[in-house]
């Protein structure tokens, strides 16, 4: 059944950025495939095809992207919104769960990028944008799989849009700041919790969920990604919202060592 429309591709699309993302594709007036764990519980949205897709599987990610490309005859948009948070100090969560971080959120990207890229190139166009976070810029304490997974998205991004951008491929990134989803709920949190950090911990939680409350809507995100898939000369990195555009500029900016006392400040650690 190939279709005439541009046909997108989004991971993770049953829920905030993702879903949000999905929809506005529609709008833009794009061919899209969402994709979900278990797409059978996806409530139906208008215009978005559901496909079970485990971003952590080789099997399931060469099968979901062949599938797509047999249905409807090709994929111009690549969008990897898939990913899961990680809570905690570093010395209270096992090798395991920092794994299972890295196998989500880094080669998850790297699995869904490595199976469209030899379609893409062989049609002589493409774009693959890679959801990274504002956290891909700076260090966040009691997250550190986490924002060490984004630190990691952002260089491999930038390194493969090198490798691929002669063949008409665009490899884009993303970064929302805080963003109102259920981000905090879905917090891969440490198996092996310390006293030492149970109080810090605490307040870093509470920290990031007030963030994430008074963030920008998973819309706000979507535009941003509707732009880097549509624009004739899209930016290499596109900051979504004002926040995440305020911080940006703060690295770049203010001098290392004031920037790391307002990391201290702004997560409420001692000294």
């Amino acid at each position: 059944m190939a279709t005439k429309r541009p046909v997108a591709l989004v991971t993770g699309a049953s829920s905030g950025i993702g879903e949000a993302t999905a929809l506005a594709l529609v709008e833009a007036g794009f061919e899209v495939i969402g994709t979900s764990r278990n797409a059978a519980k996806v409530a139906s949205r208008k215009g978005v095809t559901f496909l079970d897709l485990d971003v952590s599987s080789d099997a399931s990610v060469a099968t979901l992207v062949q599938q797509v490309i047999d249905r409807f005859g090709r994929i111009d948009v690549l969008v990897n919104n898939a990913g899961i948070g990680s809570s905690g100090a570093t010395e209270e969560s096992s090798l395991a769960q920092h794994q299972r971080v890295f196998d989500i959120n880094v080669f998850g990207v790297i699995r869904m990028t490595k199976a469209v890229l030899p379609h893409m190139r062989a049609q002589g166009r493409g774009r693959i944008i890679n959801l990274s976070s504002i956290y891909g810029l700076i260090p966040q304490p009691y997250m550190a799989a986490y924002i060490a997974s984004k630190h990691a998205v952002e260089g491999y991004s930038e390194s493969v849009d090198h490798e691929v951008r002669e063949f008409g491929v665009r490899v884009l990134l993303v970064e929302p700041g805080g963003t109102n989803t259920a981000f905090e709920g879905n917090l891969v949190q440490p198996d092996t919790p310390l006293p030492v950090y149970a109080k810090q911990r605490r307040i870093v939680d509470q920290v990031v969920a007030k963030a994430v409350t008074g963030g920008d809507a998973s819309t706000v995100v979507a535009r941003a990604i509707i732009t880097a898939a549509t624009a004739r000369k899209p930016r290499l990195r596109s900051t979504a919202g004002p926040f995440a555009r305020r911080i940006s500029l703060l690295r770049r900016m203010v001098p290392a060592r004031v920037f790391d006392q307002q990391i201290r400040k702004f997560n409420k650690l001692a000294g």
